[in-house]
């Protein structure tokens, strides 16, 4: 049975179960589960720390499973990368009080305060930055005020924490991250993992598209066809009269409203946009 580990709180925790479930695997009910068995689908899901996810990857302890790149990139555990899964996304940068550091250069024998150590020396080796990395496990926006810091290196989302302790983002970004699926090294050829990924796939896609149909003169079927692609290649029927055609294609979510229109002016009728619940690709 494959084991794939889940992270058990924090923000990655509920839109993974999320997934997973449209997926159409079994999740836990109950937030005190940390195993759950899903003999249906061949897999047993361990619901960890998202910061030990890729360390229980890497070791071969678990299979696969679902945790954040910066949690991956800060293990080195050896755990790769399968597919980004949409949720989750943050960006990793340096801070500091404004007007005492304004490039990542000028960190340079200055004491950087961060909960990714290694995701922090790294970079830093990078860019050719000799910096004293301190590991705290969490307040790391306090740091410099209390003396600890010169340097934050965090995950900034809107900011209004670092704006609370008097602090700004500088430089280029660390690191942009998000929910991403992982496996040990090796597992590519096993079915169960395929499955998975396959699934996970579906549904990113399921969340992103929508499924449109209508109705076009078939003299204008070339173009309308151009203005919905597809992931493929759309689906064109005949109908009754000859002179029309209907079509059917995936549209991304966010351009719906601005493809219809178009079509509409180009003579397509009876439009009509769904939702998709799951998709197999």
């Amino acid at each position: 049975m494959l084991r794939l580990a889940v992270p058990n709180k924090g923000s990655l925790s509920e839109s993974a179960i999320d997934m997973l479930r449209e997926a159409g695997y079994r999740t836990r009910r109950d937030p005190k589960e940390l195993v759950v068995a899903d003999p249906d689908n061949g897999v047993e899901f361990f619901y960890l720390r998202p910061r030990d996810i890729a360390v229980y990857v890497g070791s071969g302890t678990v299979d696969a499973g679902i945790t954040g790149r910066d949690l991956l990139l800060d293990a080195g555990s050896g755990a790769e990368e399968v597919m980004p899964l949409g949720f989750g996304a943050s960006t990793f940068r340096y801070a500091a009080r404004p007007g005492e550091i304004g490039d990542i250069p000028s960190i340079s024998s200055r004491r950087v305060a961060t909960s990714y150590p290694e995701l922090v020396r790294k970079h830093l080796a990078q860019v050719g930055v000799q910096a004293d990395v301190v590991r705290l496990d969490g307040a790391v926006e306090t740091a410099i005020t209390l003396g600890v810091a010169d340097v934050i290196a965090d995950v900034v989302e809107t900011g209004t924490t670092l704006r609370a302790q008097g602090l700004a983002p500088f430089g280029e970004p660390i690191l942009k991250s998000e929910a991403v699926f992982i496996r040990r090294p090796g597992t590519q050829e096993i079915v169960a993992v395929e499955t998975v990924r396959r699934r996970l796939v579906g549904v990113v896609t399921a969340r992103h598209y929508v499924l449109m149909d209508y109705d076009c003169p078939a003299a204008l079927v070339e173009q309308a066809c151009a203005l919905t692609p597809g992931l493929e290649s759309p689906t064109v029927s005949s109908l009754q009269n000859p002179d029309w055609v209907a079509v059917r294609s995936m549209v991304p979510r966010a351009q719906t409203n601005r493809v219809m229109d178009q079509l509409y002016e180009l003579g397509a009728r009876a439009i009509l946009v769904t939702s998709i619940a799951a998709c197999r690709l």
